[in-house]
């Protein structure tokens, strides 16, 4: 027996059947979470806004068409919904130490690791919101250059010259950080 599709599981859904809604939630949560997560940083603001994502699914599922693909639509409602909440906050980003505790490594590989991580998102959280936003729908969402485009409004061009200056960009706050590039100031 093949497995149904998104596209069948939300028609399906968008008629009543909500064994099929619970089906696509199952299979979507996980990414959905990791990319509101990733856009604002703070577990307990993330939980809200993806939890308003798929609010906002369930109210739209009668206008869903099904010559759209499933994950598009629903990143696109989750992006919409986060780039919202972005223009009404405006929230100052701040350095919150994450994983105080050492579990296998001594205190000084944990230490470095801990800068390396905090160094990463720092690094993802300084670019510019179009390559970020583009950057983490396909790390992690792991969506392809033509859903990307569809979901940001953008055309597949613009989306690989974000994520490859997106790229560039952490690579060189990487090696920065690293030492391997000297500050000019």
């Amino acid at each position: 027996m093949q497995e149904r599709t998104d596209e069948d599981l939300m028609t399906a859904y968008a008629q009543g059947n909500i064994e099929a809604f619970e089906l696509l939630y199952n299979r979507h949560r996980g990414p959905l979470y990791r990319y509101v997560l990733r856009q604002v940083g703070d577990p307990a603001t993330a939980n809200d806004l993806y939890q308003g994502s798929w609010e906002k699914i369930i109210k739209a599922r009668r206008r869903y068409t099904a010559s759209a693909p499933f994950q598009a639509w629903m990143f696109r409602i989750a992006h919409n919904h986060v780039m919202d909440y972005f223009r009404r906050v405006r929230p100052e980003r701040e350095l919150a130490a994450d994983h105080t505790q050492a579990s296998g490594p001594g205190p000084e590989e944990q230490l470095q690791r801990e800068k390396q991580i905090a160094g990463l998102r720092d690094a993802i959280d300084r670019l510019p919101a179009d390559q970020k936003d583009t950057l983490l729908l396909k790390l992690d969402a792991g969506l392809d250059i033509q859903t990307i485009a569809d979901i940001t409004g953008t055309n597949r061009e613009a989306v690989k010259s974000r994520l490859r200056y997106a790229v560039a960009k952490l690579k060189q706050a990487l090696t920065e950080e690293t030492g391997g590039i000297a500050d000019d100031h």
